[in-house]
C-alpha cells in the first residue's frame, strides 16, 4: 500500500475544520445518551472529557487521502491523532468564545451542513437508482445528437481597439503574413505560435467569434473586426474538419454519471412543486443593513453611530 507523506498531514482541509466544528457545537449542545441498546461511540482520544470517535477519526483520514486507500504508518496515524486532538482544543476555545454566534462563522457552519445533509440524500436517492442499457444508450443518443458536427482550425490576432484591427486588416491585405501579424500585435497568448488556436468547436468560444467562424471558407479571412468581452479579434481560417463521437463504450461511466444528475435534478424539482418557497431577491445584493436610528435624546449615541 501507499506511504502517505508527513507533509500532506500538514495541509489541513478549511472544509473538514468546519465539519469538526460542527461536530464539537453538537457534543457541546446535545448531552443525550446514545439509546441503551445501541453501544456507545468508540472513541479514540478524549480532550478535556470531550471524546474524538473512532468515526470521526476515519473521517478525517478518508478526508486527508481523498477517498483512496491508503495504509498509514504508527507515525502517520499518532499525527493524525494528534491535528485532530488540537482542532477539538481550538473548536472548544472558539465555542467558549462564542465564535459560533459570528454571522460569517454561523454562515459557514450552516451552508456546510446543509450540503453534508443533501449529499447524503443525494446519495440514499439514488443508491437504488442505477441506470440501464436502455437509458444510457437514450442518453448516448442525445449528446450524440447535440454534438457539434464540425472542428474548425483558426488563427486570430486580438487587440484592444477596433482601429488597430482595422489597420491590421489593411496591413494583411497588402501582403504581411498572418503569423508574423499576430505575433507581433496581438494580446492573446497564442500570438507566440502567429494566432494559432488549433482544432476547437464553435460552442468552445464566444458566440461572436464562433459564429464568424462559421461564416469563413478555408483559407479566408475576416474583413471586418469581431468584437467579444476580450477585445477585437482578425481570424483566419485553416481548416476545418468532420467530428467522430466517441464510442459508447468510451463514454460509458460518463453517461452513467449524467443519467444520475439528470435523475437527481428532477427530484429535486419534484421537492420544489410540494414545497412552499419565498424567495427574496430584493435581499440579495442589498449590503448590510444600516444601524437604527438613535433616539433623539441621545445626540451623542446618534452621532457615534453616524460618523
Amino acid at each position: 500500500m501507499t506511504q502517505v507523506s508527513s507533509a500532506r498531514w500538514t495541509r489541513l482541509s478549511v472544509g473538514v475544520t468546519i465539519v469538526l466544528l460542527m461536530a464539537a457545537c453538537n457534543k457541546q449542545q446535545s448531552a443525550v445518551p446514545p439509546p441503551s441498546d445501541q453501544p456507545a461511540p468508540v472513541a479514540v482520544a478524549t480532550v478535556n472529557g470531550t471524546p474524538i470517535s473512532k468515526a470521526e477519526y476515519d473521517f478525517y483520514v478518508k478526508t486527508l487521502t481523498q477517498g483512496k486507500p491508503m495504509e498509514l504508518s504508527p507515525d502517520q496515524k499518532g499525527q493524525v491523532l494528534d491535528e485532530l486532538v488540537g482542532m477539538e482544543l481550538m473548536a472548544n476555545q472558539g465555542l467558549k468564545a462564542h465564535l459560533e454566534n459570528e454571522p460569517d462563522v454561523a454562515a459557514r457552519l450552516a451552508v456546510t451542513r446543509m450540503r453534508l445533509l443533501a449529499d447524503a440524500e443525494s446519495q440514499q436517492y439514488l443508491k437504488d437508482k442505477e441506470p440501464s442499457d436502455a437509458d444510457l444508450h437514450a442518453e448516448y443518443d442525445t449528446a450524440v445528437g447535440s454534438l457539434d458536427k464540425t472542428e474548425y482550425h483558426a488563427r486570430h490576432i486580438l487587440v484592444p481597439t477596433k482601429d488597430q484591427a482595422e489597420a491590421l486588416i489593411k496591413k494583411i491585405k497588402g501582403g504581411a503574413k498572418f503569423e508574423d501579424v499576430a505575433k507581433a500585435n496581438s494580446i492573446d497568448g497564442s500570438k507566440t505560435n502567429g494566432g494559432d488556436l488549433g482544432w476547437f468547436t464553435a460552442a468552445r468560444m464566444v458566440k461572436p467569434f464562433s459564429d464568424a467562424v462559421k461564416g469563413l471558407k478555408k483559407g479566408e479571412m475576416t474583413q471586418e473586426p469581431v468584437q467579444t468581452q476580450f477585445g477585437w479579434h482578425i481570424i483566419q481560417l485553416e481548416d476545418t474538419r468532420e467530428v467522430t463521437p466517441p464510442p459508447f463504450d468510451q463514454v460509458k461511466d460518463q453517461l452513467k454519471n449524467r443519467v444520475l444528475q439528470k435523475k437527481l435534478q428532477a427530484y429535486v424539482e419534484d421537492l420544489k412543486k410540494s414545497a412552499t418557497i419565498d424567495k427574496k431577491l430584493d435581499v440579495i445584493g442589498a449590503g448590510a443593513p444600516k444601524p437604527a436610528a438613535a433616539p433623539a435624546a441621545a445626540p451623542a449615541a446618534s452621532s457615534a453611530a453616524n460618523p
